[in-house]
């Protein structure tokens, strides 16, 4: 996930292309960036809201956005490591013109309300999101999706008696896993991000709950996450086909750690809308 490593490959790529901080702050302003992303096919009209979601552990402020009638089967949205801000919200709207009812959330809400930061470069903010992300762990992830789940299932935009998705980015990516494997009778897919720790040597790895798991997957992998961990997507196909689960893990070319949301520094389109595509496609084929 973000870190000195995957700046060090961003400051690289920058430094290719020739593109200065200052030129990229003109052409990526938050939310102006988001704004670019195209509108889903036959999008429908949409309800959004901010709204504060109680949780075991405190009051996670959150963006709700669903289509503007009917009943629709929900979407959890864990965020990158800068957190809930205008790209997620945009990318949480795009996907409920497309018919789903989607959540995405402040996973910092126990120490600070959004935005989190005010870039997207890792070396800038560092100092303010690691620490955050180090108070989150396997534990706070199960509560608080136990939680948004929950608050899902009491929305009437919300169908029940369909299963959910949940999507991660980053940091966000494990979070899907271990939403999975905690909610298998409601989350029916799953799909992470330039996910970070999906495979550790840890006794709480995520990829050690897939047995638990009903969910199918999508694994969007960025080329240079696997070049430092190549064995991961081996892994991550063993342990779905042991447990007999579909899963989709492709390694896309050309695209650095954080290439999907729009916002980022390593944004690539071509790549961020092929992603896209095959989420659309998971989504389609296991939650109808």
């Amino acid at each position: 996930m973000c870190d000195e490593r995957t700046g060090a490959d961003t400051t690289r790529y920058l430094r290719a292309r020739e593109m200065t901080r200052r030129q990229f702050g003109t052409v990526s302003a938050g939310a102006g960036l988001a704004m670019l992303l195209p509108r889903a096919a036959n999008a429908q009209d949409v309800t959004e809201s901010e709204i504060d979601v109680t949780t075991p552990d405190g009051v996670a402020d959150s963006y709700f956005v669903h289509p503007a009638s009917g009943a629709h089967p929900g979407v959890l949205i864990w965020p990158d490591a800068f957190g809930l801000r205008p790209a997620k919200r945009q990318m949480a709207k795009r996907l409920a013109e497309s018919g789903y009812s989607v959540l995405v959330v402040n996973q910092y809400y126990r120490s600070q309300r959004a935005p989190i930061v005010d870039s997207t470069n890792f070396a800038e903010v560092a100092s303010t999101v690691r620490p955050l992300m180090a108070t989150l762990n396997a534990e706070t992830h199960v509560r608080d999706a136990r939680a948004f789940v929950e608050f899902l299932d009491s929305q009437a935009s919300v169908d029940s008696s369909r299963k959910m998705g949940t999507m991660g980015y980053c940091m966000g990516g494990p979070i899907t896993m271990r939403t999975a494997a905690a909610l298998p009778d409601r989350i029916g897919a799953g799909a992470s991000f330039h996910g970070g720790g999906l495979v550790t040597d840890q006794p709480d790895s995520p990829h050690l709950l897939v047995p638990q798991m009903t969910a199918h997957y999508l694994f969007a992998i960025a080329e240079n996450d696997d070049e430092n961990e190549p064995e991961a997507k081996n892994v991550l196909r063993d342990a779905f086909a042991e447990a007999g689960l579909p899963a989709e893990i492709e390694v896309y070319e050309g695209a650095l750690h954080g290439w999907c949301p729009p916002d980022t520094q390593v944004y690539h389109e071509a790549q961020a809308e092929r992603a896209w595509s095959r989420l659309l496609a998971l989504f389609e084929g296991a939650l109808g």
